[in-house]
This record gives structure tokens, sequence and C-alpha cells, in this order.
């Protein structure tokens, strides 16, 4: 039975998410495309009617992470979206969580083409963020990108060094807590004496 063009592009939506979810939890060399495949409901011969490779997949997985990330932070209040993230929550499920931390470390030794795919991630992110900045002077507008640019790599290296901890490790959330005290002081407007 053929199916239709819009089901041929649900399908490979549904395959793209539940990649997306998969290398998050397990890395991108944890899974195979047979197993994956197995996870999305479909055989693994129907791979290559949607993609080229997995590295073509990879990317496009890692483009749906990014988008939940930044739907996340969209509109969001900063200090309850930084202790969400940098809570035992978010480090126990990579999965539901976000793909930077999840796959930088996998994806620094991947091809060019998804290393531009992860700055590709953090560029959509930045502007996410930077959306009600167009009033701000072009030096401000600067100093407000390192600012934030510093406190996503500093989130993302705390969730990290924390899953890098045994689970019931005293480090792992000794290091959640005093990253998210350090990035939520620099948040807080400061407090006249």
């Amino acid at each position: 039975m053929k199916i239709t063009k819009a089901q041929a592009q649900a399908n490979r939506a549904h395959i793209v998410e539940t990649a997306s979810t998969l290398f998050r939890e397990r890395g991108y060399d944890g899974i195979g495309v047979a197993d994956l495949m197995a996870a999305a409901g479909f055989t693994h011969g129907g791979f290559y009617k949607h993609f080229g490779s997995k590295a073509d997949l990879m990317a496009e997985a890692a483009a749906c992470g990014f988008a939940q990330t930044a739907e996340k932070a969209e509109g969001a209040d900063a200090v309850a979206f930084v202790q969400q993230y940098l809570s035992r929550e978010h480090r126990d499920n990579p999965r539901d969580g976000c793909t930077m931390a999840a796959l930088c470390g996998d994806a620094a030794r991947q091809p060019e083409p998804m290393r531009a795919a992860f700055a590709a991630g953090l560029e959509s992110l930045l502007a996410t963020l930077s959306r009600d900045d167009g009033a701000l002077d072009a030096h401000v507008r600067r100093e407000t990108r390192a600012r934030r640019i510093d406190t996503i790599a500093h989130a993302i290296g705390a969730i990290m060094l924390s899953r890098a901890c045994p689970d019931d490790s005293p480090l792992a959330d000794e290091i959640l807590e005093v990253c998210r005290l350090a990035i939520l002081s620099q948040l807080s407007p400061p407090v006249d004496a």
C-alpha cells in the first residue's frame, strides 16, 4: 500500500523526534539506525527513503531538540528557567532535556556539518532570548549577548559535570546548587545598600 506524501512527511517527523530523544538519552554512537527505526515503529529498510545517512538524521534531530529548548525558553521567566534547567530532574532525564547539555561532547567529535548544526542551534537560542533587545544600543546588546553566552555555557557545563558524577554522588548535587546560585546571583539586579 502506497502512503501519501503527507503521511511520508509525518513519518519522517516522527523518526526525527524519536531520534532526538534517543540521541539525547544514549548519545550519537549509543544507538544504531536499526534500533532507532524500531523505536520509531518502522523497519530499518525504510531509513534511506527518508535520510541519506545517519549524520543527516543526527543534524535534523539536533535541530528538533534545539527548537524544543528554544520553545521552553521563549517567554519564560529567567529565574524559573534556570532553576528548572539546573535541577536534578533535568540532570537525570537527558532524553527530555536540553540537546546541548546531552550531546555537546558527542557533537564536538562529529564532522563540520554537525558542529555547524550545533552552532546554528545556539545562535537560534540566543536570538530567541534577545527578541526584546532591539531598543538597546549596540554596545549594550553586545554586553547582553556576552552575558547570555556565559549563562548558557555555565548552565550546560554544570549539567554535563553533574551527569559525569555517580547518580547518588553529593558532588553531583553540589555542582548544580553552586552553579544555580551563581547564575541566579548574576540575573538578580544589585540590591541598593
